[in-house]
């Protein structure tokens, strides 16, 4: 078939430029963003480890000296919750600001 909708493709070239690539495409913005996303995560780093240290301090002042597999468990828990909140705000903030939620908005 070769009616309107069924033109082969090599008959009309594509006369618009190609875009500059932009947000993650654009590899000096991919690396000023990414960098940015590791500078959170050291932070959230830094305050996970923070947040488990306060918490094993309480811990041991209510309950006495606490058994190794206990302050593991905090420090899982407690870090590793404070990390993922880190992560996934930090991953949501790197989506956005690079332009991947207007991308998903934009049908070519």
């Amino acid at each position: 078939m070769t009616g309107p909708l069924h033109a082969p493709s090599a008959a009309a070239p594509d006369a618009r430029p190609s875009p500059q690539p932009s947000g993650l495409g654009d590899p000096g913005y991919a690396a000023f963003a990414w960098a940015r996303f590791r500078t959170i995560m050291a932070w959230m780093t830094l305050a996970a480890a923070a947040c488990a240290a306060a918490v094993i301090t309480a811990m041991a002042q209510i309950q006495g000296p606490l058994h190794l597999v206990t302050m593991l468990a905090i420090l899982g828990g407690v870090g590793g919750s404070v990390m993922m909140a880190g992560l996934l705000m930090g991953l949501a903030f790197l989506s956005s600001g690079t332009g991947h939620d207007e991308d998903v908005t934009r049908l070519d």
